[in-house]
């Protein structure tokens, strides 16, 4: 899945620190909030920072066609949450610390990867079909290893903004997730386990002219359209050793995997011209394409030795430019950029009062 929001996966990565390019501090006015939320050196890239959650785990917030809404998941417990579930937010007038937004998901089993449609209906994947309860996460393994697990219930669905179910749309035997759509409004991307292994497919916003996007041995997924529709950028492992690919059909096999060494691809959205985007070593993900189509923004914590921070990278499509967004020092990922380029929306675990709370921020977006 494109998340599960858990802190203890920065313990599991090691390191391999790169350089990034650096540019001249923005001199735009800042607001008051901003030398509260944010680094002086994240203030090249960001102002008029906003946080729009404030307790639990909040993620992978998308924003509808207009960029009024964003569309997040949220495990509250406030909201009255026992795992994830789908909300909606006018995200510049509403107040999320002292009222709850519209819930659209079910509210049973657990839920992940939602994403508007151009007409302000969303998709989500959930699990509500295989159990009312929320599927339990793996418990920790002898081995040490830190993996999340892939439940075979999940399957993508529509839903309205008053939360009425419309559709399902995949109706395949294994996980059915990560559903994304292109800013043309004519195709969503999504991974399924339909073929044994974790591969990318295309279908039409119905469900239907399912097409095969990846082929190769391994976890690909977190895709995203480029904004005329005509690529794609994703996350992917590639287990290359006869050691690597057990460990990693062994694993599936359990209906789990190992996100602790992923690299991005880009390709065209029909899967033709792959090409791997960065060779930089641990957990590089949630890529999403800046409003031009020639740079991606992405997680990262290749700089690290013990697996954390992450934080946000920027790289030209070219693989070159490489750029530190972020210097938070905790967790800073699923940055996504509003359609219209003047905003960007993330997760992180800054200003949560030292607890584990993953919230959800829009600021303003100054770089290049």
């Amino acid at each position: 899945m494109r998340s599960l929001i858990i802190i203890a996966l920065l313990a599991a990565f090691a390191c391999s620190p790169k350089s990034e390019t650096t540019n001249e501090i923005n001199t735009e006015a800042h607001s008051a909030s901003d030398s509260l939320l944010l680094q002086p050196e994240e203030m090249k890239y960001l102002k008029n920072i906003k946080q729009l959650t404030f307790g639990g785990n909040n993620a992978e917030a998308y924003w509808s066609f207009d960029d009024q809404m964003l569309v997040f998941q949220s495990d509250y417990a406030g909201w009255g949450n026992e795992c994830d579930q789908i909300f909606y937010t006018n995200w510049k007038t509403d107040d999320l610390k002292n009222n709850k937004p519209q819930l659209l998901s079910t509210g049973l089993g657990r839920t992940t990867c939602s994403y508007f449609l151009p007409d302000n209906t969303i998709v989500y994947a959930s699990t509500h079909l295989g159990g009312e309860n929320c599927p339990p996460t793996p418990e920790a393994r002898t081995d040490g290893k830190y993996v999340w697990p892939i439940y075979d219930s999940f399957d993508i669905f529509t839903a309205d903004l008053e939360g009425n179910q419309l559709a399902q749309l995949t109706f395949e035997p294994g996980y059915d997730a990560e559903a994304t759509v292109s800013p043309k409004g004519d195709r969503m991307v999504f991974t399924s386990m339909r073929t044994g292994d974790l591969e990318l497919f295309t279908m039409n916003l119905d469900g239907t002219d399912v097409r095969q996007v990846t082929s190769e041995l391994g976890y690909d997924g977190g895709a995203f359209f480029s904004p005329d529709g005509s690529k794609l950028i994703w996350r992917a492992s590639r287990p290359q050793t006869d050691e690597e690919i057990k460990e990693y059909k062994d694993l599936l096999a359990e209906g789990l995997v190992m996100p602790t060494s992923m690299e991005l691809y880009v390709a065209n959205a029909d899967g033709t011209d792959v090409r791997k985007l960065t060779d930089l070593g641990k957990a590089n993900w949630a890529p999403f394409f800046h409003p031009s189509g020639e740079k991606i923004i992405f997680a990262s914590n290749h700089q690290t030795e013990r697996g954390f921070p992450f934080n946000l990278f920027m790289i030209n499509l070219d693989g070159t430019g490489l750029t530190k967004i972020t210097n938070d020092g905790t967790f800073d990922a699923f940055p996504v950029f509003s359609n219209d380029g003047k905003y960007l929306v993330f997760a992180s675990n800054r200003n949560n009062g030292g607890t584990r709370d993953t919230n959800l921020f829009v600021a303003e977006w100054i770089g290049n």
